[in-house]
């Protein structure tokens, strides 16, 4: 809901940033496989319930994968980088949850569980549309650097990045938080069905 809006303010500095990398030749790769690794260092610190270790990582994750969509913009976008990106952000997303859970599995581990099959709601419907799309050759008007077809909806990255700092400043909120954002996800998840039921109910020989 909020990615459209916040991707032309943060796009500048992005940019700034990725050409620094690119004079020092840091591809867009090293840039994903870097964050991905954070990541999982969030995931372990989480884990350890060192909270305020994780809320670092975790954002040095996100502005690693911005950084690398940039990076590439600027040295040429790749199938693999495009892979590589939408790869390493469902796995992330789904350990998250994971790592409460290993911190405090009487408390956290049903709403874990809950949340991250909601990830799976919002991943499969998304992903189906982008593959569906991308046969049809349709665009994301909205999100014309991605390298797939970027469905929106009411729960995004923007929207996931700020339920995890929410978590990471208030660990003892989890359960809450994550069958609050379980049932948004499930909203976008009903929301991404019926476009893709209106989107190819169009025969593709009929769209010519």
């Amino acid at each position: 809901m909020l990615d459209r809006h916040l991707m032309p303010v943060l796009r500048p500095p992005l940019a700034r940033a990725a050409r620094a990398f690119v004079r020092r030749g840091i591809g867009a790769d090293q840039v994903s496989v870097a964050g991905f690794v954070l990541g999982l260092a969030a995931v372990a610190a989480l884990a350890l319930g060192q909270f305020a270790a994780a809320l670092v990582l975790i954002l040095a994750n996100r502005i690693a994968d911005g950084l690398d969509g940039a990076i590439a913009r600027q040295t040429g976008p790749t199938d693999r980088g495009a892979f590589l990106d939408i790869a390493f952000d469902f796995v992330f997303y789904a350990l998250v949850p994971l790592g409460f859970a290993l911190a405090d599995p009487a408390a956290n581990a049903l709403a874990a569980a809950v949340l991250i099959a909601a990830f799976v709601g919002t991943g499969s419907s998304f992903l189906a549309f982008a593959t569906l799309a991308a046969r049809r050759g349709m665009t994301a008007e909205d999100y014309p650097s991605k390298g797939i077809y970027y469905l929106g909806g009411l729960t995004e990255g923007a929207e996931t990045i700020a339920l995890f700092v929410a978590m990471c400043l208030w660990p003892a909120a989890f359960p809450a938080l994550a069958l609050g954002f379980a049932a948004l996800c499930a909203i976008t998840t009903v929301s991404r069905w019926r476009q893709g039921w209106t989107a190819f109910t169009i025969r593709q020989g009929d769209m010519q």
